[in-house]
């Protein structure tokens, strides 16, 4: 069947969201599939990642690490899928890929510029190409290792810890023998990191008071921020003399539309540290690299990752919601009908 005679259900961006109303900003609308380009490829979505950090391409800001999703356009994101239709050297009919695709049954994308990658089929579980083995797992390793600078013995603070990428690099973290903390929100967040995962502790923010939690837990070397807000303040407070901070996500910013403004500022001075931001754009040609490193720890046991499952395109912004509040632990992953 021709591509023109198909239907491609997706979600268009109809205006700008306020805070996590995306129902009343994106639409899911049908269309038929366009016939790819030279250098395009067409993929049947199977599955849709779920990510924090495209809640800033739903907004105006123009000084992020790319431009804003246009309204009236397709909605992106990572996608894993087949190859049905190719036009790109390198990926031919049949091939699992994982890419920047449309949130939709199908994504009709240029192979280089949306990063679409060959995936090995034989990984038993594919959701791993969205977590351990994906980009929250490079941006955990990079993070911990890299920005962070983590050495044997230190101590890492993770914040965000229950989320994709916090529950990879507190494992990250101990793997590289480091004591591993985690802040997270809730008793069964920060029974999951102790208990299951069997970091050192966890700071549940929402027990209230969470500098007198971090002062009970002692000095860190290694803060890795996802979130950003007040919680970085409690936390400068508590680095250790020449520490680091690698920060890799301002969640408490994406809905609320402040911006990250630390009234401890000045610890960074006082107890010397280095603060550092990173992308994972910035190490995208290590990618090869990081997977064989994730992909040893994950198929040895060592690096595990919890899915939350949604099926159904229709319901994908319930799932996108879960990422700003709190409904979740691990990975968010759309699945979508065969």
């Amino acid at each position: 069947m021709k591509l023109a005679l198909m239907k491609n259900r997706f979600w268009r961006i109809d205006r700008r969201p306020h805070g996590t109303d995306f129902a009343g900003a994106l639409a899911l609308v049908e269309d038929a599939v366009p016939e790819p380009a030279e250098g395009q490829i067409v993929i049947r979505n199977a599955m849709l990642s779920m990510d924090a950090g495209t809640r800033m391409w739903l907004t105006d800001r123009q000084d992020g690490y790319q431009p804003p999703l246009e309204v009236g356009t397709s909605m992106i994101g990572l996608v894993i899928g087949e190859v049905v239709q190719s036009r790109a050297a390198g990926f031919p009919e049949g091939t699992l890929v994982r890419a920047f695709g449309q949130w939709g049954d199908y994504s009709v994308v240029d192979a280089v510029m949306s990063g679409a990658i060959a995936l090995d089929p034989a990984v038993a579980d594919r959701r791993a190409w969205f977590g351990p083995l994906g980009m929250n797992g490079w941006t955990a390793l990079w993070g911990i290792e890299q920005t962070g600078a983590a050495k044997p013995g230190e101590r890492v603070l993770v914040s965000a810890a229950a989320g994709a990428t916090g529950i990879l690099a507190v494992q990250i973290a101990k793997l590289l023998g480091c004591e591993a903390w985690g802040i997270a929100g809730g008793v069964a967040k920060c029974a999951y990191l102790t208990d299951t995962l069997g970091i050192a502790g966890a700071v549940d923010y929402k027990a209230g008071n969470v500098a007198a939690q971090l002062d009970r837990a002692g000095g860190f070397d290694v803060y890795f921020d996802n979130v950003g807000g007040g919680l970085l303040d409690d936390v400068l407070t508590c680095m250790n003399h020449y520490g680091r901070i690698a920060v890799c996500g301002l969640l408490a910013d994406y809905t609320g539309g402040g911006r990250t403004s630390p009234r401890e500022f000045d610890q960074v001075l006082m107890r010397r540290l280095r603060i550092e931001g990173f992308f994972s754009p910035d190490f995208m040609h290590e990618g090869p690299r990081l997977t064989e490193r994730l992909k040893t720890w994950h198929e040895a046991g060592a690096l595990v990752m919890p899915y939350d499952v949604t099926q159904g395109l229709e319901n994908t912004l319930t799932a996108y919601a879960k990422l700003f509040t709190g409904g979740n632990i691990g990975k968010v992953i759309v699945e979508l009908t065969p």
